[in-house]
């Protein structure tokens, strides 16, 4: 394989066994648990001049602290989304300053580009020729682009409930979609029942492949960036398997062990009242999700009744004494339609959670007023334009 020099291996984030990514591509070979990129952090040789110097053109500018060089990843410029300053939302919050992180400016229109990327330079590296996942559409669809670009076959399954451009676009990008009648749960089961007859298939799912959170890091190091190395109060972030917040909360980590940073923002986790694991684990002070028998949001990017990497989420929201906040699918609506009309940003259902949530907090008193807020934006509202079509329409509008 081809890393980058601080890049060690891989470390279980349950039994704490190292692996060397060579023979390790996918979870831990002693227990099954989540592998996690490791780095020798004291080899590393950047700063905020370094990192200034450099254009603003991808997230493999970062690439230090990424295992892969740059000159070796399958990419298309993903990463470097502007952090919009939202001036209304900032009134109407009561607090200092909102900023939309809007990574609907990725190629696909979704931050899964920044995951892809080096989920998909590791199939590369490991010699695969066809990847395979099973996505409520975003990461589907971002998966097929990629695979597309390194000249990989890709098998793709999707509940029927996805959207019309997910499913539309992983067949132009030359995806073979398997489309799953149910929800994001049975198209996972028939993804892992195909996995298990074709061993040639290479899986790019969430945190099963140890690389999507780390492509996804790469966002806060972005945000601090562009804040002038200014570290936010709070980052609200829409949470469904929580890839992006486990993320943001390593990466955060990782800048102040550097000395670039030193501080860690506030976490939040932003989830729908249909489908709230994290909520509900985190208000009972438990360190682990009990799964959500019956789901039901319009926010299928989220409906994550499962999530297997609960403990390392609910730890990042505790360690940052962030917090968690759900809010009902009208609300979320709402929030997308009111930040589209009020500040120009699209967003899908399923990324306003973020904002609604954000809404949800400076109301019950979360914020003192002075702060600076970051609330993601994962992903294109033209992505699901007619589900905030009919909202409108709902209401006579």
């Amino acid at each position: 394989m081809e890393t980058t020099d601080a890049f060690r291996g891989l470390e279980c984030i349950d039994c704490g066994a190292t692996v060397d990514a060579e023979d390790a591509t996918h979870e831990c070979p002693d227990c099954g648990g989540i592998l996690d990129p490791t780095y020798e952090y004291g080899a590393i040789d950047l700063d905020r001049d370094s990192i200034e110097s450099r254009p603003f053109d991808s997230l493999w500018r970062y690439e230090e602290l990424l295992p892969f060089a740059r000159d070796s990843a399958v990419t298309m410029d993903e990463g470097a989304t502007p952090l919009v300053e939202c001036e209304k939302l900032a009134e109407e919050l009561g607090v200092g300053r909102v900023l939309v992180k809007d990574e609907g400016r990725n190629p696909t229109g979704t931050f899964k580009d920044r995951g892809q990327t080096v989920a998909v330079t590791a199939a590369t590296q490991h010699g695969a020729d066809t990847v395979a996942l099973a996505s409520a559409g975003n990461a589907g669809q971002a998966g097929a682009a990629y695979a597309g670009r390194a000249d990989l076959d890709s098998e793709v399954f999707v509940p029927s409930r996805s959207g019309f451009t997910n499913k539309a676009m992983i067949n132009v990008h030359g995806g073979e979609m398997n489309v799953v009648g149910g929800r994001i749960g049975d198209a996972g089961a028939a993804f892992e029942e195909a996995l298990a007859e074709n061993d040639e298939w290479y899986s790019l799912q969430t945190f099963s492949t140890p690389y999507r959170h780390e492509g996804k890091k790469t966002m806060f190091y972005e945000i601090v960036e562009q804040l002038e190395w200014a570290v936010p109060d709070a980052i609200v972030y829409p949470t469904g398997g929580g890839v992006g917040l486990v993320g943001m909360y390593k990466a955060a980590q990782e800048f102040e062990q550097l000395g670039i940073t030193d501080e860690l923002p506030k976490l939040y986790a932003a989830q729908a009242e249909g489908c709230a694991p994290i909520v509900e684990a985190f208000e009972a002070g438990r360190n682990v999700h009990e799964p959500v028998e019956h789901p039901d949001t319009i926010c299928g990017g989220i409906e994550i009744p499962d999530p297997g990497a609960s403990p390392w989420i609910l730890e990042a929201l505790r360690e940052t004494d962030g917090g968690a906040v759900a809010t009902d699918d009208d609300d979320i609506l709402e929030a997308a339609i009111a930040v589209a009309k009020g500040e120009g940003l699209e967003m899908a259902p399923t990324c306003a959670a973020a904002a609604s949530g954000a809404w949800d907090l400076a109301e019950n008193g979360e914020f003192d007023g002075d702060e600076t807020i970051v609330i993601l934006n994962t992903g294109t509202g033209n992505k699901e334009a007619d589900v905030l079509r009919s909202h409108l329409m709902g209401h006579g509008i």
